[in-house]
């Protein structure tokens, strides 16, 4: 009996193509990994954007990369898409022990701990990007109490690590590159666990942050269009007075909608 699932739709897709289409056909686990990575990235860009419908096509392309790996696992005769579901149930039982009757509601931290074997800082994927990974590392040390009390601590060892920064920088000779990505790297590395402790989500923040710099530069460009100006000759000056001026524009709109009373 076919199965009418979701995952069971996206799968026959899958085995037709592979029959049909010489393209589909050669596909392996490798030669489709960069799309997935791409797919995947291009679903945080729909999620970031919040437009339904972006969301919903990029999660269809996704489904169609999951039902590739699993027609290729079952044509190996590794593992089915009903195996993949019964390690999902298997596992959320496991970790949700107290609505199961399996057990004491434990934290999340705690559970994931014992799968690790008491190996704090194992299984933390190698190939996260930079900015996840040190959120993750600081998030683990802080399931074991190395952390500190409040904000106050990650705060004052930003300050320390820009001093350190701003020390390299000064010397004469310059530092050697490494020195610097050392130092720089140090200093990343104590802004995203002051986020972390500050409740923040920092790839989120910085992502935020992206979008307000590329919505200001944008109107940057425009403004200078507008007065004939070319931003490539109009110097940092002039640049840094039209940046200023969409600032207020924006905190002046930003005071009109503010409701009265």
């Amino acid at each position: 009996m076919q199965d009418r699932s979701a995952l069971g739709r996206a799968v026959a897709v899958v085995r037709d193509l592979r029959e049909r289409c010489a393209w589909d056909r050669a596909q392996t686990r490798e030669t489709l990994r960069p799309y997935l990575v791409e797919e995947v990235l291009e679903l945080d860009h729909a999620l970031g954007e919040g437009d339904p419908g972006a969301i919903r096509d990029e999660l269809s392309d996704l489904l169609l990369h999951l039902a590739f790996q699993v027609v290729i696992a079952q044509e190996r005769g590794e593992f089915t898409a009903e195996d993949i579901a019964t390690g999902l149930e298997h596992k959320m039982r496991r970790r949700h022990p107290h609505l199961f009757e399996l057990g004491e509601a434990e934290s999340w931290e705690q559970i994931k701990r014992r799968e690790r074997r008491g190996r704090t800082l194992s299984g933390i994927t190698p190939t996260l990007p930079p900015l996840l990974k040190a959120y993750r590392l600081q998030e683990r040390a802080a399931s074991v109490g190395f952390d500190w009390p409040d904000e106050s601590g990650p705060l004052a060892k930003v300050r320390e690590e820009t001093v350190e920064v701003e020390q390299e920088l000064a010397r004469t000779p310059p530092p050697a590159a490494d020195v610097l990505a050392g130092e720089i790297g140090d200093l990343l590395f104590a802004v995203v666990n002051l986020a972390r402790k500050a409740g923040v989500d920092p790839g989120t923040a910085l992502d935020r942050a992206n979008r307000k710099f590329v919505a200001r530069f944008e109107e940057v460009e425009r403004l200078a269009d507008a007065r004939g100006l070319d931003v490539a000759q109009a110097g940092l000056e002039e640049l840094d007075r039209l940046w200023d001026e969409v600032k207020r524009a924006e905190r002046a709109g930003k005071a009109a909608r503010q409701p009265i009373g």
